[in-house]
């Protein structure tokens, strides 16, 4: 650790207040929450009683979030439901693998699993609760919002989306839905990579298949758009380039009604790729796009997305839209670039918690800035499963092992007006509305960067 003195920009707040102005109750009893202790005995502590109501606050692909109150410390937290697990080997699998990847985790900027709840007897298992950090809002809500986004907020958050993203990569985890709805945002300005249902590790031996269903359409890399038998984690630095683009200009870079819509409107930007940076598609794309009229780079208009798309702004954003993948910069050289130093800066100087402030008003930094993972995901134990009762099995077994922490476990209170209606719960609303807080809930994040004031009503 380096000890540094106080500087202008470690005295810069990056603190953020945030205020949920709700109608209705304001606490919630006991008969209304949706967890309960599983002791028998249990005493749960003094709770305030101004605390909010458990309420849904998510719809996602595969199961419904919502904001809950852990009885055993008041805190709030995010309840996640994944119902009708097995119907499935490979549904069930997914699953396995998102939950073994959640307890995996150990990062800021990645969300993971802060407990499951308790399962039943193997017979009834049939659905799985995992609590993780409740966070307030996402970049999506940030990036539609009318208020203005300084170039300070820009480069906080690429920087953590990058360095979280280091992270995952060096576990050697394909991320393949990164997108803004899948970015939470903290009351404190901090980062959360999330969603990793669509995640997998990746696949060192090119001859064996990668499915193509992957990525949410305005973030797909040119080469999935193209037939990609086998593609690899640059396919998440193409998202990354298209949110940072987004953040830039405030809308999606590239948005079109169909995959090949999507294809011509980067070959508009980026221009008609060569024969070279098209040989991992597939015959029938490459055939398409020779029969198309040659269309000459427009990098240019990168530019014009707005005033913060300055030089070094647009040399990194077009490094990371390379229609090559072999040739797209890899997320470690990315958080080199120096357009990322100040967001590195500030993150450090004030929002992370591997540095720290001494009483003295000495920053100590950590030695590490950018930490990869210590191990690599182990995904072998997918082979081993053949039959979706063997992974039912397996999946209760470490779910069991997961809950010996000596820590009084959690379960449903079937009891809980909440939970009933929690149970009902259907997926209404696509992925890009994950965690839309319902009217009249009201945020308002104020982030000092510049300073700047940030206002954001969901």
């Amino acid at each position: 650790m380096a000890a540094v003195g106080p500087t202008r920009q470690s005295r810069v707040s990056m603190s953020v207040s945030m205020s949920l102005v709700q109608g209705g109750a304001a606490g919630a009893s006991t008969a209304g929450t949706v967890l309960t202790a599983a002791a028998p005995f249990y005493q749960a502590p003094n709770i305030p009683q101004d605390v909010q109501p458990d309420r849904p606050i998510g719809y996602g692909a595969f199961g419904v979030v919502w904001a809950v109150t852990d009885p055993r410390d008041g805190r709030r937290v995010a309840l996640k439901k994944l119902p009708n697990v097995f119907q499935s080997l490979v549904s069930s699998k997914r699953v396995y693998r998102e939950l073994k990847m959640l307890c995996f985790f150990k990062h800021e900027n990645v969300l993971s699993a802060l407990d499951i709840l308790q399962p039943p007897h193997l017979d009834f298992f049939q659905e799985i609760y995992v609590i993780t950090e409740l966070l307030q809002s996402d970049l999506h809500k940030i990036i539609v919002s009318p208020q203005h986004l300084s170039a300070d907020h820009i480069k906080v958050f690429l920087y953590q989306i990058l360095r979280g993203l280091k992270y995952l990569h060096s576990a050697r985890i394909l991320h393949r839905d990164i997108k803004p709805g899948n970015l939470l945002v903290n009351s404190n300005c901090v980062l959360k990579i999330c969603d990793f249902g669509l995640a997998r590790v990746e696949e060192p031996d090119q001859s064996k298949h990668m499915t193509q269903e992957v990525v949410t359409q305005y973030y797909r890399a040119p080469e999935i758009l193209m037939g990609a038998r086998h593609y690899s984690a640059a396919v998440d630095v193409w998202s990354v380039g298209c949110i940072f683009g987004e953040l830039l200009g405030r809308r999606i870079l590239f948005q079109a009604q169909s995959p090949v819509q999507q294809l011509e409107l980067i070959t508009e930007l980026l221009g008609t790729p060569s024969m070279e940076d098209m040989r991992h598609a597939c015959d029938g794309a490459r055939t398409h796009m020779l029969r198309r009229v040659p269309k000459q780079p427009s990098l240019s208009a990168l530019y014009t997305l707005s005033s913060h798309a300055t030089h070094e702004a647009v040399h990194l954003l077009c490094q990371m839209l390379v229609f090559d993948p072999d040739k797209r910069i890899s997320v470690i050289d990315a958080l080199a670039h120096p357009y990322l130093d100040e967001g590195r800066l500030r993150y450090h100087s004030c929002m992370c918690k591997c540095c720290y402030t001494t009483s003295g008003g000495m920053r100590q930094y950590t030695a590490d800035f950018e930490p990869a993972a210590a191990q690599p995901f182990d995904d072998l134990w997918e082979r081993k499963l053949t039959s979706v009762q063997q992974v039912k099995e397996e999946m209760h077994k470490f779910i069991a092992e997961q809950l010996q922490t000596g820590r009084v476990p959690l379960c449903i209170n079937p009891q809980s007006a909440a939970f009933k209606s929690f149970a009902r719960q259907k997926k209404t609303k696509s992925n890009q509305d994950c965690f839309d807080l319902p009217s009249p809930l009201r945020t308002t994040l104020k982030i000092l960067l510049s300073p700047v004031v940030f206002l954001y009503a969901a």
